[in-house]
């Protein structure tokens, strides 16, 4: 058998013709489509896709010249550049059939032929075909990659300790083929944690692809993800692999996987525990070895216990999870971010700023920072704009004092004393380190502020 999955179109008038490729085919292959009428291919070719088309040089309407053979071979090309067509011609026709090859045409075939010569120069054919979908798949992810080079602020920054612990288990599940779930608010760097966790991987040298899931459409998640053939759908002109085959041997992060829909979370599952995807509108599967990273800022251990997020799903997605911790929670970090960012930001708008003034650092480690890093890379921006010296002073920072009063006060532990300690650093922050104003806030008295903040050493 040449290849079980191969399917073939055959277009010849010569009734003799179809009849002897179909006994000689049907065990070969796995669809042969035989036509008479040459019409009809445009039709047989918008409904299907075919490996090979084998075509007659000549029809009865013009049974020696072979100009309706080139016509047909045109218009297959027309409807897709990427269709495979070898001639069915007679000895004569020989110098045409050449010339039909400079036109497109793969191949040629002489009438009478042999049997073998003709298996022979289809497995060939076939072989070039995958070759040329090999191709294609490995130019995606040339794309791919490339357009994951040089990314701007392509290291994360972090000298506090909630940090190092972030990296910490990156060094130590980085090497693994474990599948991570990253936990963390909007802007606190889940796609940087994802692209540590690749480069630091067997995979590092294969592609990391970012497909956020929230962006996505429910009608073309399957298509997007899983790929499609021709025809599947109106606006399938080709074929395309989808996301998870162009991840071939690298890493896939599959960011907002919170947002999907019960539906689709069945329809990931299937292909995380099957390791295959299934093309929409193809019957066979492709097998896919891909490193998964997923990450969400929605809670969906709650999600699971409401119906709204699959249980099995979870435990296959969250082998490891590395929660990063919010901006607010690691106040040491903003200055060496601002040091990160400052330079390469002033770069971008052509400014001559050199640093930021002391009283500045302090109004931004006083800030709540509820857009987390994200919200402080757009804070330097907008600063390093409006800045007419080479140090950023207070004023340069437009900060939101509606959204930091408005953060809702998160409880991690039931334990009395954490939540205290919690409570008293926010309202710290929030008071930007006034003892007076947070004593206040907290209906306690300055002494008693004291004590408590002696007492938990902030």
């Amino acid at each position: 058998m040449i290849d079980n999955t191969a399917k073939i179109l055959v277009v010849d008038d010569n009734e003799d013709i179809l009849f002897s490729l179909k006994l000689l085919l049907k065990n070969q292959v796995g669809k042969i489509i035989l036509e008479k009428d040459p019409a009809q291919i445009p039709r047989l070719l918008e409904n299907e896709d075919f490996d090979i088309i084998l075509l007659d040089m000549n029809f009865t309407k013009d049974s020696i010249s072979g100009q309706e053979g080139f016509y047909w071979l045109d218009r297959i090309l027309e409807i897709n550049p990427e269709n495979i067509v070898i001639f069915i011609t007679a000895y004569g026709d020989v110098e045409r059939a050449v010339q039909a090859i400079r036109r497109g045409a793969v191949d040629f075939v002489l009438k009478p032929w042999q049997n073998e010569k003709l298996l022979a120069t289809l497995s060939a054919t076939l072989k070039l075909k995958k070759s040329r979908q090999e191709n294609d798949l490995l130019r995606s992810q040339q794309k791919e990659l490339s357009s994951t080079i040089d990314q701007p602020f392509r290291d994360f920054i972090g000298h506090s300790q909630p940090m190092q612990e972030v990296f910490n288990t990156i060094s130590k599940v980085a090497g693994t083929d474990a599948n991570i779930l990253i936990l963390g608010e909007n802007g606190t760097g889940k796609e940087l944690v994802a692209r540590a966790l690749h480069r630091n991987s067997p995979r590092k040298d294969r592609i990391f692809l970012a497909v956020d899931l929230g962006a996505i459409t429910e009608t073309l998640f399957e298509s997007e993800l899983f790929g499609h053939t021709k025809g599947a759908f109106t606006d399938a002109k080709t074929s395309k692999p989808g996301r998870f085959e162009v991840a071939d041997h690298g890493s896939i992060f599959l960011d907002e996987i919170g947002n999907l829909s019960l539906p689709l979370q069945a329809k990931l599952l299937t292909v995380i525990e099957r390791r295959q995807v299934t093309r929409v509108g193809a019957n066979h599967p492709v097998p896919v070895d891909v490193r998964l990273i997923c990450a969400t800022n929605m809670p969906l251990y709650q999600m699971v216990t409401e119906n709204n997020f699959r249980r099995d799903l979870l435990y296959r997605i969250n082998t490891v999870e590395i929660k990063i911790p919010p901006l607010r929670d690691r106040i040491d970090d903003i200055k060496p971010l601002v040091e990160h960012f400052l330079p390469k930001i002033a770069l971008r708008y052509k400014k001559d700023i050199k640093s930021i003034s002391s009283q500045a650092l302090k109004k931004l480690q006083a800030y709540t920072w509820l857009g987390n890093v994200r919200e402080l890379q757009h804070a330097l921006e907008r600063a390093v704009i409006l800045s007419d010296s080479q140090i950023l002073q207070p004023d340069n920072f437009i900060l939101s004092p509606t959204d930091q009063h408005q953060e809702e006060i998160g409880i991690d532990s039931f334990n009395i004393e954490d939540v205290e300690k919690s409570l008293i650093q926010k309202v710290m922050r929030q008071k930007s380190g006034n003892i007076s104003a947070a004593a206040k806030e907290l209906g306690l008295t300055r002494a008693s502020l004291y004590r408590r903040l002696k007492r938990y050493d902030l």
